[in-house]
């Protein structure tokens, strides 16, 4: 199948690329940044989503809506319009059978950055917005929330031992997600799920769940 992935130059975006490419898809990627990924059947475009026509990619059967940031100043822009632009031109048409945005825990419990919080719930709302239309083509359209993950965009808090401390006592399995498995959810939710749609996955190693008794 031929896959159409946002933010495919770092991080979880960059991992569901090369999960994608290892099972014998072809990839597009579009990002900021200059390729990281070598690879036959993988095609890059340099491109700023928020500005200027979208490259012309056509017969992507799923996309995926990665490409985001973090209290940049323009949150809602960078995670929720540009996902908003992307999936209007390229994901509902004829020929789709997955759509899946990469959302955050944030969406769910409203915690880190103000706007950010706020741009995932909205990416949630959109996704589901996105599945109604999207069922009139046969296709799933879906989110998916991490909670902590290992990337690089995180070292502040992985690498300070006071802060990780902290987080490590509100997360009931004492881990984060590494990329790769991130990218194994994207992979079930969009090459083999054919059922589920409309829902967000949450994976966040429990954290959300977390709650205090006392007796």
């Amino acid at each position: 199948m031929k896959i159409l992935i946002t933010g495919t130059s770092r991080g979880i975006g960059k991992a569901i690329a090369v999960k994608f490419l290892s099972a014998g898809h072809t990839v597009e990627g579009i990002d900021i940044l200059p390729p990281d990924i070598t690879h036959k059947n993988y095609i890059h475009h340099t491109f700023d989503l928020l500005g200027g026509e979208l490259p012309e990619i056509h017969g992507a059967e799923i996309l995926i809506n990665n490409a985001g940031g973090q209290n940049t100043g323009s949150d809602i822009d960078v995670n929720l319009k540009s996902a908003i632009r992307v999936t209007e031109k390229y994901g509902l048409r004829a020929g789709v059978k997955s759509i899946l945005f990469i959302a955050s825990a944030s969406a769910r419990t409203g915690s880190e950055f103000p706007e950010y919080a706020a741009s995932k719930g909205g990416v949630v709302a959109y996704m589901k917005n996105v599945a109604m239309r999207a069922a009139e083509f046969g296709a799933t359209c879906n989110s998916l929330s991490p909670g902590g993950v290992l990337t690089a965009s995180n070292d502040r808090v992985i690498n300070e031992p006071s802060l990780w401390s902290k987080i490590m006592k509100v997360t009931p399995l004492k881990k984060w997600a590494e990329e790769e498995e991130i990218a194994e959810f994207a992979y079930f939710m969009t090459a083999v799920n054919r059922s589920m749609t409309a829902q967000d996955i949450l994976v966040d190693n429990g954290e959300a769940n977390n709650f205090t008794f006392v007796w």
